[in-house]
């Protein structure tokens, strides 16, 4: 191994063994289809509401075949809470997709698992990696923002990814596929843990005498302003009222038990036309609505 990829990877490899936390889609015995339904559901949501959403879901549906032979709505239905529900309708599709195309197994191609609906590079990527112990660069918001800090000495990533950072990213990976894996879920880690986006706990870092960020004074971030997401009376918060009415109800519902759970009408209809847009409510032909079935 390369003498600069070492200096950043035993230290880092070494405080993952020490420090990772006990997650089931970590677990040996985890599936490659459990790994996959975490990594939809993690996205843009933290562990602690994944946790038992996710042990729900395995329990009810532990296979893709499992999941594809029920309705979309069921898993709209399941997916309860997280948040950004089309991602159930992703996953839905992709386990319809892993039973048409691959006999109901994950694939472990890299290129296959990118072909199948609703996965990305980097969903790809992880699964590859963190189920079948691949070679591949697994690039998220925690593992840019480390890779900001360690290596370009910025606080922060640029808004969008650049080739900049893949090629950064693949020239770190060790050369050992099983080892390259574990790599990518401890810098991971890493910045879930100590390298945070808001307060950084740089004393606990393995790294921290060979941060590029540290050795130029911790520089704040100079580049275009970094909103954080509201959602006290946006769009999102009216949809997920109105899908809150339809998952806890046990069939259609009237039209006025979802005007009571949102005063503006004008925003309630706009919610309400997107979520019929975005697949995740049919409206019937008798006025009422119910989650696709």
């Amino acid at each position: 191994m390369h003498l600069v990829m070492r200096k950043f990877t035993e230290p880092i490899l070494a405080w993952y063994d020490a420090n990772a936390r006990d997650l089931p889609w970590r677990a040996p015995g985890a599936t490659p289809w459990g790994v996959l339904v975490s990594e939809i559901m993690l996205q843009q949501t933290p562990v602690v509401r994944v946790l038992p959403v996710w042990h729900t879901w395995l329990e009810r549906w532990p296979t893709p075949a499992a999941l594809a032979a029920e309705p979309s709505g069921e898993a709209v239905r399941a997916w309860g809470r997280l948040g950004y529900p089309r991602r159930a309708l992703r996953l839905h599709a992709a386990a319809q997709a892993i039973v048409d195309r691959h006999g109901g197994r994950v694939p472990d191609d890299h290129e296959a698992l990118l072909d199948l609906p609703g996965i990305g590079s980097y969903t790809a990527a992880a699964v590859a990696s963190f189920a079948f112990g691949q070679r591949h660069a697994v690039l998220d918001t925690n593992v840019r923002r480390v890779l900001a800090r360690m290596i370009d000495g910025a606080e922060y990533p640029p808004k969008s990814q650049t080739r900049a950072e893949v090629t950064t990213a693949e020239s770190l990976l060790p050369l050992d596929p099983p080892t390259a894996a574990r790599w990518s879920v401890a810098v991971m880690e890493l910045g879930a843990l100590v390298c945070t986006a808001r307060s950084p706990r740089c004393v606990d870092c393995p790294v921290l005498d060979r941060c590029e960020w540290q050795a130029r004074g911790r520089p704040a971030y100079d580049g275009p302003p970094r909103r954080g997401q509201s959602y006290a009376g946006t769009d999102r918060q009216c949809r997920g009222r109105l899908l809150a009415v339809l998952r806890d109800a046990h069939g259609p519902v009237g039209k006025p038990a979802l005007d009571v759970v949102w005063s503006d009408a004008v925003q309630r209809e706009r919610a309400l036309d997107g979520l019929i847009a975005d697949g995740l409510v049919d409206p019937l032909d008798d006025g009422r609505y119910a989650l696709p079935g």
